[in-house]
């Protein structure tokens, strides 16, 4: 009998670790990608409350996901993470991102999904006030909710990393409803565009109503010695939002204002299975993804305890 060699065994896992992740990006470039994430939720790992109003628009609603009483927190109160969907802000809701909602509420942590307003219909900064909106909601909210009002991350995919970031490093939209960054315990950016100016894409130009936009409109721009400490998080190849810009330039300015940031990049990932990663489905894929996300909400212990299931 002849056993494979450590050099054998580790062709074998690479190539089924390239097998599954060509099987997940099809699944999650299908025609309904959220529809098989979501559908394989747990529903007995959280608790939650939907539609809750966080403004007067019919697009300032937000979702819930509270993890169940027997979910111990790591540490004291639990972490409370504003989760932002992408979609070049022109698509996107907070039904789709049950998946994220999930994820992150089993493991310990209360997970607010808002929706915000999308273009054509509104352009910036309203989807950036929105989210402000959403976040001082979050933050008047966080006790009754079960979470530490001092421990309020903002996260965000994509132009929902965006849309955090700007929350995260504009103190002008939380300074505008008597609220901080400050107050913020850090923020998380997936694949976040920090720095996209002149714009190429279509449907951005139209949310930012290209050429007329204001330089100021660019996280980047924001980077200072006040900014909370960071997240950053990118597949190493993607090319629709350029990790090197972005996240290496975003993760350069931070460290050169002295605030704490750590960036992980995932070589099989894309932009795609990036935020996929969290979900049910391919959550063996995307191991790297939840740990570090885990650990910087100070939850790490959770995760250990519970595995990914």
């Amino acid at each position: 009998m002849s056993f494979p060699t450590f050099a054998s065994l580790r062709r074998r896992r690479s190539a089924i670790t390239t097998a599954f992740t060509v099987t997940a990006a099809a699944v999650l470039s299908a025609c309904s990608p959220i529809k098989v994430l979501n559908g394989l939720v747990p529903e007995d790992t959280y608790q939650f409350q939907g539609g809750l109003a966080y403004g007067a628009a019919p697009r300032q609603q937000l979702d819930v996901y509270q993890p169940l009483p027997a979910t111990p927190p790591a540490r004291g109160a639990r972490p409370l993470v504003v989760f932002f969907f992408g979609g070049t802000w022109t698509s996107g809701d907070r039904a789709s991102y049950k998946f994220v909602g999930e994820a992150l509420a089993a493991r310990g942590a209360v997970v607010v999904i808002p929706d915000y307003g999308l273009s054509p219909a509104f352009t910036y900064p309203v989807f950036v006030r929105d989210s402000a909106l959403a976040v001082k909601w979050a933050l008047d909210n966080a006790a009754q909710l079960g979470a530490d009002p001092k421990q309020v991350y903002v996260m965000g995919h994509s132009s929902g990393g965006y849309n955090a970031a700007m929350v995260a490093l504009d103190h002008r939209w939380l300074g505008e409803l008597g609220a901080s960054p400050r107050q913020l315990e850090g923020w998380i950016g997936l694949a976040g565009p920090y720095d996209f100016l002149p714009i190429g894409d279509p449907q951005a130009q139209a949310a930012f109503n290209w050429p007329n936009t204001p330089r100021d409109s660019q996280p980047l721009a924001h980077a200072s010695a006040a900014s909370p400490r960071a997240l950053l998080m990118a597949a190493s190849k993607d090319n629709l939002v350029y990790p090197d810009r972005n996240t290496g330039q975003m993760a350069e300015a931070l460290r050169a204002a002295r605030v704490p940031v750590q960036v992980r990049l995932f070589d099989n990932l894309s932009h795609v299975t990036l935020i996929g990663a969290f979900g049910k489905p391919i959550q063996w894929l995307g191991g790297p993804v939840l740990p570090p996300v885990m650990d910087f909400l100070g939850l790490a212990s959770v995760l250990s305890h519970k595995g990914a299931r």
